[in-house]
């Protein structure tokens, strides 16, 4: 019996994992994409240095003036216990504020570098003329959709919280808060290409869901690279390249 592997949902996931760092050979083949790329990523890199330094103080001023001590056996545990679940909020904080905050100031210089690479996909140039004003209502648009999508995320993150105070409900909340994340992820880097063709958010939610384990790998990729220190300031260039090349991909299987 024969495998069909381009349908196998691992191979699907493995090749999704792997278009973010893909986009990292692309970009190298065509330096031009570069003068998109310097912008942004000049403002992630100062949004997570504040992001840490906040997270820092954060640390140092709240959380350890907040965690009882104690000479007891029980108070010890309980102390480590704290220190532990606080570096891991402390981590969690820091995440989010450098994705979220990085992702709403460099939306317009995304929106541009996903155009510029679906060019050099297609080999069919933008002639539109560059307009300073219309530039700037494409930014702030692009900006206050960005802003929608994170307020959602936070939002549907907040509602699953109340999971932790159920008896045996840290395993769900944990599995569900990944796939959640795993979807936005998702969501915001293929938005750029939707949000330039002027499609709707159902148009996108179809084009995920039609593929379905080959998204959460997209998503995964995306994921394990802003958990790792450094490549988050490449994160999200090489998403937004990724989801790109995805997206022109996908699109010339289908016709």
């Amino acid at each position: 019996m024969t495998l069909n592997l381009k349908n196998n949902p691992l191979t699907n996931f493995s090749r999704g994992f792997f278009y973010p760092f893909r986009a990292g050979k692309f970009i190298k083949r065509h330096p031009v994409l570069l003068k998109y790329i310097i912008v942004p990523f000049f403002i992630n890199f100062v949004v997570l240095i504040l992001a840490v330094y906040w997270g820092l103080s954060f640390f140092n001023s709240i959380v350890i003036h907040y965690i009882p001590q104690g000479e007891a056996w029980y108070w010890v545990i309980l102390s480590y216990f704290l220190w532990i679940l606080a570096i891991l909020m402390t981590m969690i904080l820091v995440f989010f504020g450098f994705a979220v905050t990085g992702a709403i100031i460099a939306s317009p210089f995304n929106d541009i570098l996903s155009e510029k690479t679906e060019e050099i996909l297609t080999g069919i140039p933008n002639e539109e003329p560059f307009v300073f004003r219309v530039f700037l209502k494409d930014a702030l648009q692009t900006v206050m959709d960005e802003s929608k999508k994170i307020i959602i995320f936070v939002i549907l993150m907040l509602l699953l919280l109340p999971l932790n105070l159920i008896p045996g409900g840290t395993l769900p909340y944990s599995v569900l808060s990944v796939l959640l994340t795993i979807f936005f992820l998702v969501v915001e880097y293929t938005g750029y290409v939707f949000n330039r063709k002027h499609l709707t958010f159902r148009d996108q939610r179809h084009f995920i869901f039609s593929q379905k384990f080959l998204m959460i790998g997209f998503g995964t990729g995306i994921m394990g690279m802003l958990a790792v220190p450094f490549l988050q300031f490449l994160c999200i260039p090489f998403g937004v390249v990724g989801a790109t090349q995805l997206w022109h991909d996908l699109s010339n299987i289908e016709h």
